[in-house]
């Protein structure tokens, strides 16, 4: 007769909460599709630009553009977050959407503040904020930014838990079956 050796056991799965990898992944693939898309509705809407025109209709088509452009980043950015982090539950994956979210936006401030430095030669920008133009555009650009956020943050977190990778359930009555003599 066979031999058969039978055993129970639980396999769990150990690992960290946070996989850090998957959050600059998701971070640099932000940072790729939000940037080339954002150069090309900068470019649209430059070759478009009329002097004669009304100054509003420019900026609130660049702030609508930057603000659905960001929510669609941030969703890919935070579904391939979910992805590489193979999360399982939906709680995991709104928690690494939204460290990744803070991690782009941190970056992105770092960024813009080093290359305006650059740009303006390390002397600031000369000009008087008091004027009413400037701030219209600041506050178009604030509340325009504010929006994008918000909206980019949600889609940050809605897209690491659908991101979640389906694994299969470990089998916890596994038997081993030893070949006869």
């Amino acid at each position: 007769m066979a031999d058969l050796a039978y055993r129970n056991e639980t396999v769990t799965y150990a690992r960290g909460r946070t996989q850090w990898g998957a959050i600059w992944g998701g971070a640099f693939v932000f940072a790729a599709i939000w940037s080339v898309f954002e150069l090309l509705g900068m470019a649209i809407f430059a070759t478009n630009a009329n002097p004669s025109a009304a100054l509003g209709r420019q900026s609130v088509g660049i702030a609508i553009w930057s603000i659905i452009l960001t929510i669609i980043a941030m969703y890919v950015a935070g579904r391939e977050t979910g992805r590489l982090a193979a999360l399982t539950n939906h709680h995991d994956g709104l928690i690494h959407g939204m460290i990744m979210f803070g991690l782009s936006v941190v970056s992105a401030i770092v960024i813009t503040t080093l290359s305006s430095a650059v740009l303006s030669g390390g002397t600031g920008v000369q000009g008087s904020t008091h004027s009413p133009y400037i701030l219209g555009v600041f506050a178009d650009l604030g509340w325009a930014g504010f929006v994008a956020l918000f909206l980019g943050c949600l889609a940050a977190m809605g897209g690491a838990s659908q991101g979640l990778t389906r694994r299969t359930q470990p089998v916890s009555n596994v038997r081993d079956m030893r070949p006869a003599a």
